[in-house]
């Protein structure tokens, strides 16, 4: 592939290097290989579930430790709301009310989230800004038949010159209405992270978001600080990043030719959510907590919540003191046998680690180094719910490239669903991966690990878009919580679905989790 002066140009100012992009670009030609499932990851086949009693030793553990530890709250915000008004987009798009009913529409187009929509129209927390601001550009809004009042609810909360929902932030969105106030993601991530992400009355928030969104989530913030910080006792410190360009990914054509733009520079795409693992990877803290913008509750389910939040922390701080011990202990070089065989075993049967077939035949030295190298790694507990039904990634056993297995949360578009045994091992998948995971990025002498270095850049993926009406072939890189996070060490823990509360469409906001009277 030749680049032109002005395509070198334009790749050098996105501070990206000529080779990567031929990298990519030869990515998409010789495609990149599905993982290889062994089995899905279950209950003591993987997945860890705790009895009552250890749930809260867990807990306490985690409440004994807490102040003593910087504690941050990671949430990957950047995405604009478009997504979850998709069904209303298309229906101002394809509906015309001078030819039919919206009921007709409705029927003739099967559209269940419409008609969900409209049924529960005066629950959305939306619902009453949507009304007024209404009245205000439709001086005759009381007066328009049904239908008509529809249509325009649907124009004011979407249209560019009117409130543009479909193109804010998903975390500034209207998401809960209580008696007094309406609040947003944003709002709802502080008052959560007091309960269990917080450390001496205080709480460290780091959201990553597009950086056009940084003057509003500001303002936002330094709406509700005053209040939020007098009802949770808490002092919250926020901060943003943003998706660095270096990690945009070159698009081609479905022939693997580069995709042009109208003027003819190239194309390059945001890269996912693995692009965000240089974000992680800038943070200071002995224990991360990771969780979607979307994913949060009404206050009345908080401390439900927090409690599994909190048990989450209390395993990930057990197993990594003793971790700490282990690595210490190893670096001391003053090891029996018989510790030896305790720290096998403790890599085997707590941290889910496979080993490989050679290890008795190492030499003593040899082995020492082995159980190194696996257990000074960075660690994350991840909560997994039984699977009912929603898409997105779960828990697997994995055998990589080397033949080396281990735990592994892979996404759908990472598996051969063409295989029959492939689609046989997803099928029979008992849990899947809401985005709850408790982290530690440090090792035991409180320095932090180059997070860079345990990814597996073969857990890349390519994916169809279009663009100006065109189809094209997208890179993503390792995801963040995927093939970023390959090489951690990784426990899997069973949680409840109410920890399990996303917005994907703008009908979820009717669950009885995002309602105060649900």
């Amino acid at each position: 592939m030749n680049f032109t002066e002005k395509d070198i140009k334009q790749i050098a100012s996105k501070r990206i290097s000529v080779e990567k992009v031929r990298a990519e670009i030869q990515l998409f030609i010789t495609g990149i290989a599905f993982v290889d499932l062994q089995e899905a990851a279950s209950v003591k086949n993987g997945i860890l579930k705790l009895s009552k009693s250890k749930k809260e030793n867990a807990i306490r553990f985690f409440k004994s430790k807490r102040h003593e530890k910087n504690i941050l709250k990671f949430i990957p915000a950047s995405g604009a709301a478009t997504r979850m008004f998709k069904f209303l987009f298309q229906f101002l798009h394809e509906y015309d009310i001078t030819k039919e009913t919206i009921n007709s529409y409705i029927n003739r187009k099967q559209a269940s989230d419409l008609s969900l929509f409209f049924v529960g129209i005066e629950k959305f927390p939306f619902y009453d800004i949507v009304i007024s601001e209404a009245k205000k550009l439709y001086p005759d809004y009381n007066s328009l038949s049904e239908d008509e009042k529809k249509v325009v609810f649907i124009k004011v909360l979407l249209d560019e010159d009117k409130l543009n929902y479909g193109f804010y932030p998903k975390g500034l969105l209207p998401f809960h209405k209580y008696k007094d106030h309406v609040s947003t993601a944003f709002e709802e991530h502080l008052y959560e992270a007091s309960l269990y992400a917080s450390s001496n009355n205080e709480a460290n928030l780091h959201f990553t978001i597009s950086e056009k969104h940084k003057s509003v989530f500001d303002t936002e913030f330094k709406r509700i600080q005053e209040v939020v910080e007098e009802k949770t006792n808490t002092k919250f410190h926020i901060s943003f990043s943003y998706q660095c360009q270096s990690t945009d990914t070159i698009a081609v054509t479905p022939e693997n030719k580069v995709f042009r733009e109208e003027n003819g520079e190239m194309l390059f795409r945001p890269s996912g959510h693995g692009a965000l693992l240089n974000n992680l990877n800038k943070q200071d803290a002995d224990i991360v907590f990771i969780k979607n913008i979307d994913n949060i509750v009404v206050f009345k389910y908080d401390e439900e919540l927090a409690e599994y939040k909190k048990m989450l922390a209390g395993i990930l701080l057990e197993l990594q003191e003793q971790s700490f011990a282990y690595v210490k202990q190893l670096d001391e070089n003053q090891l029996s046998e018989k510790q030896l065989h305790a720290i096998v075993d403790f890599l085997k049967n707590k941290l889910y680690v496979v080993f490989s077939n050679e290890f008795e035949k190492y030499s003593t030295a040899n082995q020492i180094a082995y159980l190194k190298e696996k257990l000074n790694r960075p660690i994350r507990v991840c909560g997994m719910v039984k699977n009912e039904g929603e898409p997105g990634g779960g828990p697997f056993w994995v055998k990589d490239e080397s033949g080396k297995i281990s735990l592994q949360i892979v996404e759908s578009a990472q598996i051969d669903t063409t295989n029959k045994l492939q689609k046989t091992i997803l099928n029979n998948a008992t849990h899947f991966n809401p985005v709850d995971l408790v982290c530690g990025i440090k090792n035991y002498k409180g320095e932090k690990f180059d997070l860079n270095k345990f990814v597996d850049p073969n857990t890349a993926f390519i994916t169809t878009k279009t663009r100006m009406g065109k189809e094209l072939k997208a890179l993503e890189l390792p995801g963040l919580w995927n093939g970023s996070m390959a090489d951690w060490n990784t426990i899997f823990v069973e949680v409840p679905l109410i920890t399990f509360n996303p917005v994907k469409t703008v009908t979820d906001l009717l669950k009885a989790t995002h309602q105060i009277n649900g």
